[in-house]
């Protein structure tokens, strides 16, 4: 069951900033995927927005302090967490565009957040679930 803060909102084209500091948080890339990642990244005309690998151990840390650690946090280091991308501070726009290279790319699927005011307090595992519940349900609404 998810929370009931939590909701999908369609992402629009604006030049609006999102909530929080400009970074990028990914949950389930190994080292590889990481380099791979930074070229999507390139693609996309992002690889200047700072990014915090996540570890295995950071699945109880809040996500106010994954994203408040420093650009490279965690890189090289792999991860089982369940592959999850949560943006902060960029653009809509920039978002569209990220996901749409991601999809080009044949990248692996991936759960897709935005940081909110009220995801940042949840530890990362909270959000994860929510974000695997949310596909679940999205799934049987489109009869999958």
């Amino acid at each position: 069951m998810t929370h009931p803060d939590a909701k999908f909102e369609k992402v629009s084209q604006s030049d609006a900033a999102l909530y929080g500091p400009r970074k990028i948080l990914l949950c389930g890339f190994g080292a590889g995927a990481q380099d791979k990642f930074k070229k999507v990244l390139e693609f996309a005309s992002l690889s200047d927005v700072p990014k915090v690998w996540a570890a295995p151990d950071n699945a109880e840390t809040p996500l106010a302090e994954l994203m408040a650690l420093p650009d490279g946090a965690g890189e090289g280091t792999g991860s089982a967490l369940p592959r999850a991308i949560v943006v902060a501070g960029i653009t809509e726009k920039e978002l569209q565009r990220l996901m749409m290279v991601c999809k080009k790319s044949g990248m692996k699927g991936a759960l897709w957040a935005a940081l909110t005011p009220t995801s940042e307090k949840w530890p990362l595992s909270r959000l994860l679930d929510e974000l695997s519940a949310e596909r679940r349900a999205m799934g049987k609404k489109r009869g999958r």
